[in-house]
């Protein structure tokens, strides 16, 4: 058995060129749906700025991290040389490149999530 973060990398290693999953569907995929925050720290304690492709996971509502200078981050700079489509300067358009680590029928956002009571700005 590997480490948390061994299990994250592994999972994120397979995220394909061109597509984004969020903190918690990794979280989910590693059998640790309570752990997104965690998957933030193992993304961040990465060794290898390439290995695993941790510019490929992004927030649940597909926000990428910003800069405090308002400069774009260089997530963003990968992700866009991905070709990975934007809705605006923050936020990747999840209906339109989010992977799933498990293939379903159909890709988007995942079904089990209130995802209004997610969302909500007052949390």
């Amino acid at each position: 058995m590997g480490s948390f973060n061994d299990k994250v990398y592994e999972v994120v290693r397979e995220i394909p060129y061109g597509r984004v999953t969020t903190y918690g569907a990794v979280a989910r995929a590693i059998g640790q749906p309570r752990k997104a925050l965690f998957v933030g720290f193992a993304m961040h304690s990465s060794a290898d700025p390439d290995d695993p492709p941790c510019h490929r996971v992004v927030y649940k509502d597909g926000r990428v991290f910003e800069n405090e200078d308002g400069s774009p981050s260089l997530q963003k700079l990968l992700l866009e040389a991905e070709g990975v489509p934007f809705l605006d300067d923050t936020h990747v358009d999840l209906d339109a490149c989010l992977w799933h680590r498990v293939p379903t029928d159909e890709i988007g956002r995942p079904t089990d999530i209130d995802w209004e009571r997610e969302m909500a700005e007052d949390q």
